[in-house]
């Protein structure tokens, strides 16, 4: 599951910070989308928009140390299709946390304790910009097993299927067996890949990792 690969990154991060260490996650995070510490919301540190050593949001379980205000009451428009046998609900855990800056309606610098005042609009960011309405974006915050691959006919079985990474898709890709914003996006860029993707979608490279054509 993915929420250990973010765990174990975090903790990376703070032991290089303690004993002074550049370390390689944080140069893959320099100058990507998500490198926020060149302009005014962050103060020039690279890892407060979204973390904090203290006193972090105690209610997040879903990435360690959060700082960042998350989205509250917003009901989304979720994908719909006849073709789509998943039950795809709200958005949940670690996509939550993403669109807490992507949906345009929270602050990307509310963090800190901030309320903040300037939205992911703001910051020319396009596309990036999602809005409350994702009915047309790939769906998120969905189970996706081995009885869902079975009844779709065109998806790989994630307890199976090898994700290209490490191991399987589930064991790569999924969080707690769902399939979330962070399953195709990897916000550390580890991978240094265009669009902060996990796997390089050259010949739709990322899309076959799950969808059987």
């Amino acid at each position: 599951m993915r929420r250990q690969h973010f765990t174990q990154l975090i903790g990376t991060l703070a032991a290089a910070a303690l004993v002074g260490l550049p370390t390689l996650a944080f140069a893959q995070i320099t100058g990507s989308a998500h490198d926020l510490s060149g302009g005014a919301l962050s103060g020039g540190e690279i890892c407060n928009v979204c973390h904090t050593p203290h006193n972090a949001d105690a209610t997040v379980t879903d990435a360690p140390l959060w700082d960042h205000e998350v989205t509250a009451t917003v009901a989304f428009t979720v994908y719909s299709s006849t073709t789509l046998d998943a039950t795809v609900g709200q958005p949940s855990g670690v996509s939550k946390l993403c669109l807490s800056c992507h949906d345009g309606t929270v602050a990307v610098d509310a963090f800190g304790g901030a309320g903040g005042t300037t939205l992911i609009g703001a910051i020319g960011t396009g596309s990036g910009d999602f809005g409350i309405d994702l009915s047309n974006d790939h769906p998120i915050s969905f189970t996706y097993n081995t009885a869902l691959a079975t009844a779709d006919g065109e998806l790989f079985d994630p307890s199976t299927a090898a994700s290209g990474i490490t191991g399987t898709i589930d064991e790569d890709m999924l969080f707690s067996g769902n399939m979330e914003c962070a399953s195709c996006h990897d916000v550390h860029n580890a991978a240094g890949n265009t669009n902060l993707l996990l796997i390089d979608n050259a010949g739709s490279d990322l899309c076959l990792t799950c969808h059987d054509k």
